[in-house]
């Protein structure tokens, strides 16, 4: 009667594994695509990012691009208008100021806070070129110089390169921080340490380019 027995108990066995085997299958399963979803997820973050830290690289290419106009305009301004020492100055301060190391923004920290301090730099640099600009009125001789036309033109590009280059900054940091910021990605963004970055922020009259009027 025992042995009659033992097929028995090993039919009980083998159900028994199988009904344990099937859940770990599907454990199993669930897991690795988990993991795949996890490494796809991944991924497209730092893909985003990537292409946003790339035009971050062309804005301040266009911003540093202003600044090295300024030289010869100051020059150029001197020239002519020795008179507005003043003013003349408080561009080349506000020049100083933009391109100081530690305003540039490395491209590992794109912070709301760094951005803002950069844009706070940019925007005095603006603020001090405008005041310059607006006493040029009083000088014909100096509007008529072909040097300051020339200048005059490359500074009108650079304010609007600024401005497309910001703009297309701003669109693709922003779809990067929406992305992160969605269910459940945040939490792979959280895991691998991601965070915002940060945007220009508009001011009253940034949405249209400076006009550079000699």
């Amino acid at each position: 009667m025992n042995y009659k027995q033992l097929p028995e108990n090993g039919t009980k066995k083998s159900s028994t594994m199988k009904k344990l085997l099937i859940p770990i299958i599907i454990i199993g399963i669930l897991a690795f695509a988990l993991f795949r979803w996890g490494i796809g997820v991944n991924n497209e973050i730092i893909e985003k990012e990537g292409v946003a830290v790339a035009q971050w690289a062309n804005v301040e290419s266009s911003y540093q691009r202003r600044a090295d106009l300024i030289p010869n305009l100051v020059a150029t301004v001197k020239g002519y208008a020795d008179h507005e020492k003043e003013t003349l100055e408080a561009v080349i301060k506000a020049r100083a100021e933009a391109t100081k190391p530690t305003i540039n923004v490395d491209a590992s920290a794109i912070s709301p806070e760094n951005i803002a301090q950069f844009q706070k730099a940019q925007q005095g640099l603006s603020g001090a070129l405008s005041r310059l600009l607006v006493s040029v009125e009083r000088y014909p001789d100096l509007k008529a110089d072909k040097s300051f036309l020339e200048l005059q033109s490359q500074l009108e590009g650079t304010e609007n390169r600024i401005n497309v280059e910001r703009n297309r900054f701003n669109n693709l940091a922003g779809a990067y921080n929406i992305f992160i910021a969605k269910f459940p990605t945040s939490y792979v963004a959280d895991y691998i340490n991601k965070g915002a970055l940060g945007l220009f922020k508009s001011s009253p009259g940034s949405e249209n380019a400076p006009k550079v009027q000699f």
